[in-house]
């Protein structure tokens, strides 16, 4: 069945009828929608074999993003992330890009890289020629150790050595880990051929690991926004692009607002990684290492004005898994692979970095109109009734009137919540009309 994506007043449902609709327009159960997010996905027991010292497990809350459309096919995409308005943003921001024909977007093949160091080389010219004439013997070698992936399609596609001086020599095995986001295979790998490279090479062996800069992994989105669909209350069209596209040339001159920039991006794109189990650590090392790569860090999402429109691009290196991982024993994890319903590791990274884009779309428009703070601050304000005592209808009867009041603090939040219990008190405790 093909998925749509434009789920108009989602947001205005409560959390039950948003389940039902959810499940429905998914094709999954919702009594499977609720069981596999009971405990936040993850039941203390499991935990506790997951890692270490386990005394309980800590929730976040799990939300789907809409409107998002690439490559001309609808996603859902789910996405965890405790920072009020994210989801908002990205889901508003991917409805207009859909408007200018949605996101376009590809993506290399999921080639990671095993790093094999060696230190104190004495003739570090002859280790990487010694290397190069012997790829087609490391290749079958580190295959070996691998055959589950060979088996899947996957497998060493290459060999690399690097002179990086002073006798350190470093070599590089390109690994096509398929669906996997293949850190323990690149290790099996990086350690399965280290003592034939250092029979070839000399040396002292040093690290074999897999390197988080995945720049074999890269994923290149791009999007165009007609100027009316950027309009807000107040702000002409144009004006928001030229604005955004401002704020994008700000962040191409200065790390100092690139890497604000980009947190907004990944503010999207980690929820998505998050929600499928994937390993966000490892994304954010390789994203921010890639945005240094020139040795000026910059923004991994630039703006322009073309005619009318806005244009975006975006070029991230992106390793992320459909298969193992927590995935295998996280319900929630498993859970969000189903929502985004992806058919491989390469498009659930499209799916990722786009919602990344949205992400820092919605954050730039919102700079280059009310500011970051007015569409977060009302959104916060929930959280901080809620954090008040507020429950149930009090919630938003409280976050109204400290954001209407722009006091969106707890102190003021307990003030009004104090005044709303002696307003009900009162009106319960009067006598009925004519005693």
């Amino acid at each position: 069945m093909r998925r749509n994506s434009r789920w108009p007043g989602f947001y205005k449902l409560s959390v039950e009828d948003r389940r039902r609709v959810a499940a429905e327009a998914l094709g999954i159960d919702v009594d499977d929608l609720i069981s596999a997010l009971g405990d936040g996905g993850l039941k203390c027991d499991k935990a506790d074999k997951i890692i270490e010292n386990v005394v309980g497990t800590f929730s976040l809350p799990f939300a789907l993003a809409l409107n998002v459309q690439i490559n001309g096919q609808d996603f859902i995409a789910p996405m965890v992330v405790e920072e009020p308005s994210v989801v908002a943003a990205a889901s508003n921001a991917a409805r207009m890009v859909r408007e200018g024909g949605g996101f376009t977007a590809e993506a290399d093949e999921p080639i990671m890289i095993a790093q094999v160091q060696l230190d104190e080389v004495v003739d570090s010219v002859r280790a990487c020629t010694r290397i190069r004439q012997h790829v087609g013997e490391l290749i079958e070698l580190g295959n070996e150790a691998v055959p589950g992936l060979v088996r899947r399609g996957g497998g060493v596609r290459g060999v690399e050595p690097r002179d990086l001086g002073e006798g350190m020599v470093v070599v590089h095995f390109h690994v096509d880990c398929r669906d996997a986001m293949g850190a323990n295979l690149v290790n099996t790998v990086a350690e399965a051929v280290s003592d034939r490279v250092e029979e070839l090479c000399g040396g002292r062996m040093g690290l074999r690991i897999l390197s988080n800069l995945c720049d074999r992994r890269k994923v290149r989105v791009t999007c165009r926004v007609p100027s009316h669909a950027l309009a807000a209350d107040g702000f002409d069209g144009a004006d928001v692009r030229d604005g955004v596209v401002r704020a994008s040339r700000f962040a191409e001159r200065d790390p100092y607002r690139a890497a604000t920039h980009n947190k907004g991006l990944m503010n999207g794109l980690d929820a998505v990684v998050l929600a499928t189990g994937n390993d966000w650590r490892a994304v954010e090392a390789g994203a921010h290492a890639y945005a240094a790569r020139t040795g000026q860090y910059s923004p991994l999402c630039t703006w322009r004005a073309d005619h009318d429109d806005l244009v975006g691009t975006l070029e991230i290196p992106l390793s992320l898994g459909t298969v193992g991982g927590p995935a295998r024993v996280h319900d929630a994890a498993r859970l969000g692979l189903r929502v985004v319903d992806a058919s491989s590791a390469v498009e659930l990274a499209m799916v990722a970095a786009s919602v990344g884009m949205a992400s820092n779309l919605a954050a730039l428009r919102a700079l280059a109109t009310d500011g970051i703070q007015r569409g977060h601050m009302a959104l916060h304000a929930r959280s901080v009734a809620s954090a008040a005592g507020a429950l149930g209808a009090d919630v938003e009867r409280v976050a109204h009137r400290i954001h209407a009041a722009g006091n969106v603090t707890l102190e003021a939040a307990k003030r009004v919540l104090a005044e709303l219990s002696r307003s009900t008190t009162s009106s319960t405790s009067a006598p009925p009309p004519g005693q």
